[in-house]
């Protein structure tokens, strides 16, 4: 049975500064709980009879209680909810600033839909990078609605948020910094570094002007048939994934 003082610290995490104050997240879902419990820690987890706790995770899961499917619709943030819901706690987002030297890394600068924060991560987890920086004016990505959207990602790649900028002028001089600008060059003609930083904008205003300044790799995905009227922009996600894809063929 899910108490009312557990129900209401469910609800509260629905808001940013709560999941601060907690260090917790939720997660709801087989799919998606299944995934994290893999390699993050579960303070809590309640689930429906359908539901069946896998019998190893990596972390203990320190509470586990059964419920009624009116109790988990109760505190569910999904209009269906799906047998299991749980609480995860929010990782150590420490890091070696000399890894964006050796390895493709993602940078976010304002990007804010949930929805496209969680389909990048889950982006960048295909196609094997595991650190994404983002600003302090992106999203969060412990929110319930980029939680849903990672469909489990956030538990291999490692989110960090700092400024950009200060990030930026600490790497090593020549260090590649990937930016997409309506004046860069074409993306698949362009050479490129399986290393550094690869930006992606905010959805409406692109990369801001700081960050601008400090790309040092201007990248154009071009649209077809050239000079043809189509689209005024592509959506952050599509865009970073076909980024990403050009990136890891190069490689091959």
């Amino acid at each position: 049975m899910i108490s009312k003082n557990r129900a209401k610290t469910i609800h509260s995490l629905e808001q940013k500064k709560y999941r601060k104050k907690e260090g917790l997240f939720v997660a709801e879902g087989p799919k998606i709980i299944n995934e994290l419990l893999i390699s993050m820690k579960c303070n809590w987890l309640a689930h429906t009879p359908d539901y069946s706790v896998p019998a190893h995770t990596l972390y203990p899961i320190t509470e586990i209680e059964e419920c009624s499917s009116e109790e988990l619709r109760k505190v569910s943030f999904l209009t269906t909810p799906q047998e299991v819901i749980a609480t995860f706690e929010i990782p150590d987002s420490t890091f070696d600033i000399s890894l964006i030297s050796k390895e493709l890394c993602l940078g976010l600068d304002g990007v804010q839909d949930p929805g496209n924060l969680g389909t990048i991560i889950r982006i960048a987890d295909w196609f094997g990078i595991k650190h994404i920086f983002c600003s302090t004016q992106t999203a969060d990505a412990f929110s319930p609605k980029t939680i849903q959207a990672t469909m489990g990602a956030i538990s291999r790649v490692q989110i960090h948020y700092t400024n950009l900028c200060s990030l930026i002028d600490q790497l090593p001089s020549g260090t590649p910094i990937y930016g997409t600008l309506l004046d860069g060059d074409n993306l698949y003609t362009q050479s490129l570094e399986n290393k550094g930083l690869l930006i992606m904008g905010n959805e409406g205003n692109g990369l801001t002007e700081e960050v601008r300044d400090r790309v040092n790799a201007k990248l154009f995905i071009p649209s077809y048939p050239k000079d043809s009227e189509t689209s005024e922009s592509l959506n952050v996600g599509v865009a970073t994934a076909i980024l990403c894809a050009e990136f890891r063929r190069r490689l091959s």
